[in-house]
């Protein structure tokens, strides 16, 4: 049940997420989120933007892609089918727009286990990659796994 040797590892940056303006449309649709910045290219530059705009928990697509690198490592020891997510917490730098190519650097911050149960906190660094090669940070995804063991 979820390797405790794996708090403090990381891993290394995901390949890039190009961000679409489709999947932006697609994912503030299926949330919800009304706001033309959101679906209309016109109305997203008319408030300042320079395409359209992600909803703010789009970053969970992209932290997603990146915790699956650690649930798929088979020395973490999860069964998938036996985790709840627990909590899950974003910390924007700078909004998410159509046109972004984001890399994700994944951390696993600790590893608890209690009752049969165990914790796992991960946080998704999320960079955007700039055409001269530097990253400029965009959010930071915190979230938090129950992993149950077998016996619960």
């Amino acid at each position: 049940m979820a390797n405790a040797d794996f708090a403090g590892r990381e891993y290394p940056a995901t390949a890039p997420y190009s961000v679409g303006r489709e999947k932006i449309r697609e994912f503030a649709s299926a949330v919800g989120a009304t706001h033309p910045a959101h679906h209309d290219l016109v109305a997203a530059r008319g408030v300042g933007y320079p395409d359209l705009v992600a909803p703010p928990t789009f970053a969970v697509v992209i932290a997603q892609r990146a915790e699956a690198q650690y649930v798929t490592d088979p020395e973490a020891d999860v069964d998938f089918s036996r985790v709840v997510h627990a909590d899950e917490k974003f910390v924007h730098h700078r909004p998410i727009v159509a046109g972004d190519e984001l890399v994700t650097v994944l951390h696993v911050d600790s590893v608890t286990h209690r009752a049969g149960i165990a914790m796992v906190t991960t946080r998704c660094e999320v960079f955007a990659e700039q055409p001269d090669g530097a990253r400029e940070h965009v959010s930071t995804v915190t979230s938090t796994l129950a992993v149950r063991g077998e016996d619960s």
